[in-house]
């Protein structure tokens, strides 16, 4: 055997040990730093949603009596809004108020303190008309403490209803006509997500849009009252609590990647802006709110939002359908069309910049 056959036959062997060393590293790296799959959004921008909007939602509460819950035990209550509801691609609104038929720890008395408790079945609802993404981050979700939360939670899930605004449900996820659609919610108050954090609320909104096309923030915070309608540019302090600032906010939201800001907590309606391509609507006021709101003048102005978006999420058109809430409340059409003409002129007092039309018969394009 030549000298030149075991020197070739040595370096075959150190080569091939060489390999399968690599080889078995390799698959041990492999094994504990598996690589997911790419979860990317598919966008078309040539796709076009419906979206419908409603702010402050609550059915009627069984606290402190059930002399407060509504005829019919509710079932009427959102018939004139039917069809709008039922026919967009999303369908939004604010579960103002926990779902728990009994118990649970009031937060508090007084005059100035007002505590929902809407039976377990109201929420069926939502289910009913259609609605498809829910936020619980407001100042009434912590109504009836952690007990009132918890019910609230395995109700909306049973129904299988997506929702988010609390640290257990920070963000939800649906598909509709093929598009991902993220949502997520925040609120200056105890057991929501926080509106003052604004880097973690960024945080969250830049990983939903990772892996959703099209990605909606709601936000209940600001002043409340008749006296509240316009958006003040600053923090906003109410009896005391710091509401938190939803111009800084809505516009830190769109940077970070949503496409919708869709605001609510004033009990009256606020402007719309267009930043970036994208809608910011400051405050939807009240919708369908049964019993111990105040309904007079502007409070009872109960927009529903119709929006339509591009499959990236910019905004193409929308429409404003003008409700009223009368008596104990409950929508019911308005042939006025106040809450149009409220939000137009709203809209032209605080953002005379934007490139938003918003005719006094609610109909919403951009400027040319």
């Amino acid at each position: 055997m030549s000298n030149t056959f075991l020197f070739s036959l040595s370096v075959a062997l150190f080569i091939g040990a060489g390999i399968c060393c690599a080889g078995s590293e390799a698959k041990q790296e492999e094994a504990t730093t598996i690589k997911k799959p790419s979860s990317a959004p598919v966008i078309d921008s040539n796709k076009t949603l419906t979206l419908i909007a409603a702010g402050d939602i609550m059915f009627g509460s069984n606290f402190p009596s059930a002399s407060s819950l509504p005829p019919n035990d509710g079932k009427d209550l959102l018939i004139p809004a039917d069809s709008l509801l039922k026919h967009a691609d999303i369908t939004f609104g604010n579960v103002e108020g926990t779902f728990l038929d009994k118990g649970g720890k009031p937060k508090g008395s007084g005059s100035n303190v007002y505590c929902f408790r809407q039976p377990i079945a109201y929420a069926n609802f939502y289910k009913e008309y259609g609605f498809d993404l829910l936020s619980v981050a407001n100042n009434h979700i912590n109504d009836f403490g952690p007990e009132g939360i918890s019910s609230t939670d395995s109700t909306l899930s049973k129904l299988g209803l997506a929702f988010a605004g609390t640290p257990a449900r920070p963000k939800a996820i649906i598909e509709r006509n093929g598009v991902k659609i993220g949502f997520t919610a925040f609120a200056p108050h105890s057991g929501c997500l926080s509106i003052h954090d604004i880097p973690g609320a960024a945080k969250l909104v830049k990983e939903l849009k990772k892996e959703c096309a099209i990605v909606i923030v709601s936000f209940h915070a600001g002043a409340e009252g008749r006296g509240a309608q316009h958006v003040p540019k600053r923090k906003e302090i109410f009896f005391g609590q710091d509401r938190g600032d939803v111009h800084a906010f809505a516009h830190a939201m769109v940077d970070a990647g949503a496409d919708v800001v869709i605001g609510h907590g004033p009990h009256v309606a606020r402007a719309l802006e267009l930043y970036n391509s994208r809608l910011i609507a400051y405050s939807l006021g009240n919708f369908c709110t049964y019993g111990q709101f105040s309904l007079g003048g502007v409070s009872g102005y109960a927009p529903l939002l119709e929006v339509k978006l591009d499959g990236a999420g910019k905004f193409k058109e929308g429409k404003i359908h003008s409700f009223l809430q009368l008596g104990e409340g409950g929508p019911v059409v308005d042939p006025e069309k106040n809450a149009a003409k409220s939000i137009s002129a709203l809209t032209r007092n605080d953002f005379p910049e934007t490139e938003l039309i918003i005719s006094e018969e609610g109909t919403i394009e951009r400027k040319k």
